[in-house]
């Protein structure tokens, strides 16, 4: 496996809205991932490129995992979660047992192998390639669905297959917040609850105080929402526990990893003056222990930047959220139909992206917009900042000072389409 041309890989296995899957005929253990330009909002499927984004999230990816993997990083981050003013003394210390201790001493176990060089076909498993391309090398597990049932006209899953298995990506995404946003889907549906939902709703993801937006947490905070499901449901940690296939004391170490997971990525986004505020993990059982998995990239975390513009500070987003603003922006007719189809889906049992697609050709939907050009410019501008950093090819203050302007550009974007007061409202503080 230490050279995969790409001219010989042949034809994905599997088209996905942001990626492509090949299979490795020397090796049927691992798999190639292409990470391509496209990007995917409101879980539609891709639409729209950002041309670049292809190679900087895979080297993101590549970067990270690699990194995850060295027992000194991960000593740097223990280091800063005890110097945290954020947490308590009880938190920190049942964060930092188990799990913790495993990553100290042997590294954080993940499914990356590594980048193909885009000319050689070399497989680069540590450092980067000379040329860094957008294929990287995975190690493959297999995928579970739970089996669907009904009971009384209510749409069930049944994952009692599950904790009889091996070897397969647990069917949960976990979600690690810093702070709430104003866009995050736990913030939204905060909103829609009634004083006692909310008092429970608070209680069950383990904060003391009203949830508000832009608005660092006084501690991390997780949750858990299905994968295999035909829409994410945000699930309690009990149901997360009975539909992961672990035990109770896996399970708890994948909780804990998803943690100190996001305080590496937070370590990491520090340097160049960014803020995380949350971000998505998956992981996979191997045995006894768990492994991250799936595409960690860019689009996969929240990390923001303050913009001081006209009096007004704004929350910058350096990540698929931009583009998530952009369309409830400026094309908030067409996220109204996607809110609409999304609950027809809830009471029929459909996936509502069927709906919303035949809504469409019928004329009952609006089209998908395109995206300005002048506002994806700066997209670009962004993630390739990020990669220079990844890369190493500028200094972090350098790209700390372009982050900034490229995000003053996105401000006066708005300005100039008249669509200011919208984004203040959303983004301003």
């Amino acid at each position: 496996m230490s050279v995969i041309p790409l001219n010989e890989l042949g034809e994905p296995f599997y088209t996905g809205s942001v990626q492509k899957l090949y299979a490795v005929k020397t090796d049927d253990a691992v798999m190639v991932t292409q990470t391509t330009n496209q990007g995917s909002v409101f879980d539609v499927g891709a639409l729209f490129e950002i041309p670049g984004s292809d190679v900087s999230r895979a080297v993101f990816r590549h970067v990270l995992y690699t990194e995850m993997s060295k027992p000194e990083l991960w000593q740097e981050v223990l280091d800063g979660i005890r110097a945290s003013s954020e947490v308590d003394d009880v938190y920190r210390d049942e964060l930092l047992t188990g799990a913790m201790e495993d990553v100290c001493e042997r590294g954080a176990r993940t499914h990356h192998e590594g980048m193909i060089d885009a000319k050689s076909g070399e497989v680069c498993c540590a450092g980067l390639p000379e040329t860094p391309s957008a294929y990287n090398v995975v190690r493959k597990y297999q995928i579970l669905t739970p089996d669907e049932t009904q009971f009384l006209g209510a749409h069930l899953y049944d994952y009692s297959k599950f904790p009889h298995e091996d070897g397969f990506v647990i069917p949960l995404e976990y979600i690690v917040r810093f702070g709430i946003t104003s866009g995050s889907s736990v913030y939204r549906k905060y909103l829609k609850m009634d004083a006692a939902a909310r008092k429970s709703f608070e209680q069950e993801l383990g904060v003391t105080q009203a949830l508000e937006a832009w608005k660092m947490l006084e501690r991390p905070v997780s949750d858990c929402t299905s994968k295999f499901e035909p829409e994410d449901r945000m699930v309690s940690k009990q149901e997360a526990l009975v539909m992961s296939g672990l035990t109770g004391d896996m399970w708890v170490k994948s909780g804990k990893m998803a943690v100190l997971g996001a305080w590496f990525v937070r370590h990491l986004l520090d340097k160049i003056g960014l803020r995380l505020w949350d971000i998505k993990w998956e992981f996979a059982k191997d045995g006894d222990d768990v492994v991250f998995v799936d595409t960690i990239d860019t689009d996969s975390f929240r990390a923001t930047g303050f913009v001081e513009y006209d009096g007004v500070t704004y929350v910058m987003n350096y990540n698929k959220q931009s583009m998530r603003d952009y369309f409830l922006i400026a094309h908030s007719y067409w996220t109204g139909d996607i809110d609409d189809a999304k609950g027809r889906a809830a009471s029929e049992g459909v996936a509502f992206t069927e709906l919303l697609k035949a809504g469409q050709e019928a004329g009952n939907y609006a089209a998908t917009p395109d995206v300005a050009q002048g506002f994806m410019a700066i997209q670009v501008v962004k993630m390739d900042l990020i990669k220079d950093h990844m890369l190493g090819l500028r200094q972090p203050d350098e790209v700390k000072a372009a982050l900034l302007k490229a995000g003053e550009d996105e401000i006066k974007f708005y300005e100039s389409i008249g669509k200011l007061d919208q984004f203040r409202k959303m983004n301003g503080i």
